[in-house]
């Protein structure tokens, strides 16, 4: 397949698209969803929310172009031991990391809060990464996955622009790996 052209900053991309992978960083029920444990702690989803359409729309495209694509989502194993003491103390008792919350226990895996929202939904093929930090690379085997493919390019949208989309980009250039963020594909 030809090269696919790319408008960035500070420069404009090539994307060789055997090369080049998608990631959608924990589009979950949860952070963008009404009634999620988000909003439960008072933020707004409808910020998070907008990105939604753009990012079908990329992850439409994406699969056209025959990129590979990862999907993201931050949680942890029910009986918390993959979940350091400083993020489960972050929040008081009650909307800590475990609890009960609006849609069953609050980033756990299995939980309904910790899926992915249906309209950005993995196809069979792709791949999903459950990821116990921010960074999709902290303690996951994504690098190992990417590099196996023979990846150079990481396309990255999401939520949320400033921690996890960010720190994902900040690991990925770390590792190797020319790191986008999607602008218009990613919000707090």
């Amino acid at each position: 397949m030809p090269p696919i052209e790319l408008r960035a900053r500070p420069r404009n991309v090539e994307l060789q698209t055997e090369k080049t992978a998608l990631l959608v960083v924990d589009v979950q029920r949860d952070f963008v969803c009404n009634g999620g444990y988000g909003e439960f702690l008072g933020n707004d989803p409808k910020l998070l929310q907008k990105v939604i359409p753009p990012c079908r729309n990329v992850l439409d495209a994406a699969r056209r172009a025959g990129l590979f694509i990862i999907h993201t989502r931050e949680g942890h194993l029910p009986d918390l031991s993959d979940c350091p003491k400083t993020k489960l103390n972050r929040w008081p008792k009650g909307n800590r990391i475990g609890d009960p919350g609006p849609m069953g226990r609050i980033l756990i895996r299995g939980e309904a809060g910790h899926e992915i929202v249906p309209e950005l939904a993995p196809s069979p093929d792709e791949i999903v990464i459950d990821k116990p930090g921010k960074n999709s690379f902290f303690e996951t085997e994504l690098d190992h996955i990417l590099s196996s493919k023979g990846i150079e390019t990481v396309l990255i949208c999401g939520v949320t622009t400033d921690v996890c989309c960010f720190t994902t980009m900040t690991a990925a250039n770390d590792h190797g790996y020319d790191a986008i963020i999607l602008e218009d594909c990613v919000a707090s």
